[in-house]
């Protein structure tokens, strides 16, 4: 039974109550609220979302496009090197300060031909890179590949 009786008749009053069960939910909630107030306190992505701008302000967007083969393209023209890279990140920083690359890289470009462009944009004062991706195409492939 939860409780003792006074003498041996069922009738009596109960002189104590077995808490166990009570202390073992509360225990269980409250590793709950700990665990889910971690989880809402800290957030998954840390992102640096863009302001919004005014109707008199347009964000400027410096494209960077890293072939497999050729040279680099920086909105749409060739440069020779980092170097020319460099220069033209920080002409368009002079302009606009609040300037944002996008890095459009092949697949198959070598991991530190991609980290040369970020270090060479950093150098150019641009330090905001996004890369840019492309959804797979609805064909044969991908549809394979959705079980």
């Amino acid at each position: 039974m939860a409780g003792h009786t006074s003498g041996g008749d069922q009738g009596g009053l109960i002189v104590g109550i077995n808490v166990t069960p009570m202390v073992d939910i509360v225990l269980v909630l409250l590793i709950i609220f700990i665990v889910t107030a971690k989880i809402i306190v800290t957030p998954a992505v840390e992102m640096d979302l863009p302001e919004a701008s005014t109707a008199g302000e347009v964000q400027v967007v410096l494209s960077v496009i890293v072939p497999e083969r050729g040279a680099t393209l920086v909105d749409g023209d060739p440069i020779a090197g980092d170097d020319e890279l460099v220069t033209r990140a920080a002409a368009v920083r002079a302009r606009s300060p609040q300037v944002r690359a996008v890095i459009h890289a092949d697949g198959e470009v070598p991991h530190r031909r991609v980290i040369a462009t970020i270090d060479a944009l950093q150098r150019g004062g641009v330090y905001r890179v996004a890369f840019a991706t492309l959804s797979p195409a609805p064909g044969p492939a991908a549809q394979e590949a959705t079980p």
